[in-house]
């Protein structure tokens, strides 16, 4: 029986995640649920250089990033910002709404397991599943989205509505 003494001993406490759900973050508040996401990868370009008279040597200098689109599937919603979102890509009349999106990961606990923000998201495809009449939730079978950035963390926040900072291109992160 522990004493709550640990003689100086390093404990560590696993926090399991027994099924995955990914959620889908927006405006700080979780407005979609997903069971499979694919596709979060990043790709920086290199440039080899042979130097002269080094044989035994290259030279590699890092280029450009690239994102692939990020696939969201088999996903339930009611959140009306949600769906505002994707509506306003679809109407011509209005400007296209690029968001920082978070797709997060909880454990049992309710604690934030991981954290990715893709910056400046916006959905690229939707397709949704054969519809039931038994249903109380709009289902989603599948979203794809592509975004400018990428941030890996523990942390959630952002999803607000982001103007393109001139300097640098990027959405500013929350």
């Amino acid at each position: 029986m522990p004493d709550g003494n640990n003689n100086g001993n390093i404990t560590h406490e696993l926090k399991y995640v027994t099924t995955n759900h990914f959620y889908l973050e927006i405006d700080s508040t979780i407005a979609a649920s997903f069971t499979e996401c694919s596709g979060l990868s990043l790709q920086i370009k290199k440039n080899v250089f042979m130097e002269g008279g080094v044989n035994h040597q290259q030279r590699i200098y890092l280029g450009h990033a690239e994102f692939a689109d990020v696939t969201l599937k088999r996903g339930i919603t009611d959140h009306p910002g949600f769906w505002n979102w994707i509506n306003a890509v679809f109407d011509e009349r209005k400007a296209t709404t690029r968001r920082n999106v978070n797709i997060l990961v909880f454990n049992q606990a309710g604690e934030t397991m991981m954290s990715w923000t893709l910056i400046g998201a916006i959905p690229i495809a939707w397709k949704t599943p054969s519809l039931q009449a038994d249903g109380n939730a709009v289902a989603i079978e599948e979203l794809v989205l592509a975004y400018e950035g990428l941030q890996l963390g523990k942390e959630k926040g952002g999803g607000s509505p982001q103007n393109r900072q001139r300097s640098s291109g990027f959405f500013p992160s929350n």
